[in-house]
């Protein structure tokens, strides 16, 4: 095993909840959050109340898919200054409030735009708005990455986790209560709440803005070499740098073991993700209530894996992150079965209760550890970069096979599916373990 595992006391590693880094990235995280949901759930909500048909709906959705293409124009976050912002803020604090103005001046433009009769203008800078998200969420896990060492990493990954849901919850919930409160009847559509709703969320992006003007750069960054020679020399060079060098690099360095590496990403979140395709349909089988769903699930399990995201980052810092990184995996896939057994007890509250709140919680804790391994895994010369491959990579195979868990389910039944996600954990305790053994991790302290 080649990165450092000696133990720390729990008191020092408790310690360094107080470090200033964690709070910025807890409000990074936040300002990362905010946008996802005012172009997808939210928007989706309006939308409807518009008067726009479902299908239309439907495909609008479609400009969420900017942040699965994000590593498409990561390079650019690692290699393009931005004119007057990089020379005065630096390389990732320019990245970072580019994107940030962009995103709020974005949510005004679609808080003075009615759907009902500007649904192309809605539709554009909606896209807008989920581009410039997706990229600052590259900038901010470079600047996350190049803050702090690999041991810190689980740490701010739960204050950034906190951040991000509490602002996920705001653009849900609390954008409709906002509507909702500025509507004065209810049984017919206006502008109005929407402008009054989306124009506070755009506010609520001063907290982004604020974060990176009062922040420093990161100390870690390594600044790109200056391009010389005639313009096609340039760009060339620059195309080779910020596009072929990062990828390049990543397999140089692990050579053969590369391959171990892209299938242990591939598969890590594997159990949890095909699971929670077919959570929400699972439940309503059941017999459970929206109330009931809404309560357990989305209010009681975000704290929960808010608090898994905790100790999952304490974890890291105290063990080191291969250790909480095999017993993330163990959970993730052990809490499925618990799935199965509530599939074979039918409608109980309680055991909702006891089943979301401990696979809560071990997502929380394997999560915590698994963006520390990536954040191990990246050279920080091109920490935007391949930081984007490795989340995208993450995605790709769990996603593709969640499409196909509801014929599953038809063809099994519940108890036998939640079984089968629990084993296809096995694999992936395999792959740690060897990954463990024979790859390096860089697991720096400061």
């Amino acid at each position: 095993m080649h990165s450092r595992t000696e133990r720390i006391g729990w008191r020092e590693a408790l310690l360094h909840l107080r470090d200033w880094r964690v709070l910025r990235i807890g409000l990074l995280g936040f300002s990362s959050g905010l946008p996802l949901l005012l172009v997808f759930g939210t928007l989706s909500f309006w939308l409807r109340e518009a008067g726009i048909d479902r299908s239309t709906i439907g495909y609008i959705s479609w400009v969420a898919l900017a942040y699965a293409f994000k590593v498409v124009w990561s390079p650019l976050v690692d290699r393009l200054p931005i004119p007057v912002l990089t020379p005065a803020l630096g390389r990732r604090r320019a990245w970072l409030l580019a994107t940030q103005l962009v995103i709020a001046g974005g949510l005004v433009g679609m808080a003075l735009s009615d759907p009902a009769w500007q649904l192309e203008r809605v539709v554009w800078l909606a896209l807008l708005v989920a581009v410039a998200s997706a990229t600052q969420d590259v900038a901010v896990d470079a600047y996350r990455i190049e803050s702090a060492g690999t041991r810190m990493q689980g740490i701010l990954t739960a204050f950034y986790t906190t951040g991000y849901r509490v602002a996920m919850f705001v653009s849900s919930a609390g954008a409709l209560w906002i509507a909702a409160r500025f509507d004065p009847d209810e049984a017919s559509y206006q502008q109005g709440p929407w402008l009054a709703a989306y124009g506070i969320m755009a506010l609520l992006m001063g907290i982004g803005i604020l974060t990176t003007l009062f922040s420093p750069e990161p100390e870690r960054t390594v600044e790109p070499e200056p391009l010389v020679g005639d313009r096609s020399e340039r760009l060339a060079a620059w195309l080779r740098s910020a596009v072929w060098e990062p990828f390049a690099e990543f397999f140089q360095r692990h050579g053969g073991k590369a391959a171990l590496v892209l299938a242990l990403i591939a598969g890590y979140r594997l159990s949890d993700i095909v699971l929670g395709a077919i959570a929400n349909v699972f439940y309503k089988d059941m017999g459970f209530s929206k109330d009931e769903i809404a309560l357990v699930s989305k209010g009681f399990g975000i704290y929960v894996t808010i608090l898994g995201g905790f100790l999952g980052g304490v974890a890291v810092y105290r063990f080191g992150v291969m250790v909480v990184l095999f017993a993330g995996a163990v959970l993730a896939a052990a809490t499925n079965l618990l799935f199965a057994w509530l599939a074979v007890r039918g409608h109980d509250f309680w055991g909702l209760v006891a089943v979301v709140g401990m696979d809560n919680l071990a997502a929380g804790v394997a999560i915590s550890a698994f963006v520390a391994y990536l954040s191990g895994l990246v050279n920080i010369r091109f920490s935007a970069t391949q930081y984007a491959l490795f989340s995208s990579v993450m995605l790709l195979l769990p996603k593709f096979l969640g499409g196909f868990s509801g014929v599953l389910v038809d063809r099994l039944g519940y108890p036998a599916f939640f079984t089968l996600t629990a084993l296809a954990g096995v694999p992936v305790l395999l792959l740690v373990a060897a990954a463990w053994r024979w790859t390096e991790v860089q697991m720096d302290d400061d």
